[in-house]
């Protein structure tokens, strides 16, 4: 079901925070922090981890740890169109979405 949604995600900055917001039909999630400072975080799937986000040019990479697993998000802009590559243990996965 997760795979059949269609989210919308809003990225915003206000002042030195950035707020990251996916909303869709099934869950909604929203994720406020500062650029290298760590800051916890209720996943979708419902895990409380510690996030520390970094942006290196174009690309904003998501570190995200708990229970002694850590997972990598990275976004980016790519032909007009937002790239999300999620990483996990060599496991991974991509999203693209395009400009409502």
């Amino acid at each position: 079901m997760g795979s059949m949604a269609k989210p919308d995600v809003y990225i915003t900055k206000n002042g030195d925070t950035i707020t990251i917001k996916t909303e869709s039909t099934i869950k909604s999630s929203q994720l406020s922090f500062k650029l290298g400072e760590k800051c916890e975080e209720n996943t979708l799937d419902g895990r409380k981890v510690q996030t520390i986000v970094t942006l290196n040019g174009n690309t904003l990479t998501q570190l995200q740890q708990w229970d002694g697993k850590e997972t990598t998000i990275t976004r980016k802009i790519e032909d007009g169109k937002l790239v999300v590559e999620c990483d996990m243990g060599g496991c991974k996965c991509k999203r693209i979405y395009e400009k409502a």
